[in-house]
């Protein structure tokens, strides 16, 4: 058992990193998958981005789908695709996550307030992303053990709040589905969530 308050592992990456999930049948496939990120420590830098799944089963990017990335740091974004987002449960199912075409980033800002209604706005040269979180519960804290987690190789410690409306529009057009639920850390949980003080810390658990 660690007996210091500090962790020893190697810190990957921290900040934000909220979600939106979506099918039309709780059964069903995801129909748009949405994550968003704002990081302010990593060995890439800091940056922000956000991920887009118009058609999470076609392995093709622009123009054929909406499959894109907007980010002011493509090197993270990258690394974030590759080491993280792919290997989340909803990502790892997903073809369109091999098939992202990367835009450069020319506005992001957030609205709302975290209590209620929260937004991310996120805009490149040809497109605007609003992802919107409604009807937000209370919040809760997250300590993931690494064997529970995604990698398998980090502990993650967050703070969530899950949402029971949202919606992801590409250009003021939406994402087909709707929120559904999701298996986490043993529990039953929202799949439109915000994420905030995120932190992947590497161990050798």
């Amino acid at each position: 058992m660690r007996t210091s308050p500090i962790h020893p592992g190697v810190v990957d990456w921290t900040g934000e990193n909220p979600g939106i999930y979506l099918k039309e049948r709780e059964d069903g496939p995801w129909t748009g998958l949405m994550t968003f990120f704002r990081i302010v420590y990593s060995p890439q830098g800091m940056g922000h981005g956000i991920v887009v799944l118009d058609d999470p089963n076609s392995e093709q990017g622009l123009p054929a789908t909406k499959n894109f990335c907007i980010t002011d740091n493509e090197p993270l974004a990258r690394y974030l695709v590759a080491e993280f987002f792919s290997i989340f449960a909803s990502f790892r199912v997903s073809p369109g996550i091999k098939a992202l075409t990367y835009l450069p980033l020319t506005e992001v800002s957030r609205r709302g307030d975290t209590r209620s209604s929260y937004s991310e706005v996120v805009r490149s040269r040809e497109y605007e992303v609003v992802a919107t979180w409604e009807e937000l519960g209370q919040p809760y804290a997250v300590d993931m053990p690494p064997e529970k987690g995604p990698t398998k190789r980090h502990e993650m410690y967050s703070l969530f709040i899950d949402a029971q409306k949202a919606s992801v529009t590409i250009n003021g057009r939406p994402l087909r589905g709707n929120v559904a639920t999701r298996d986490f850390a043993d529990t039953k949980k929202s799949t439109a969530f915000l994420a905030f003080s995120e932190s992947w810390m590497q161990t050798d658990k």
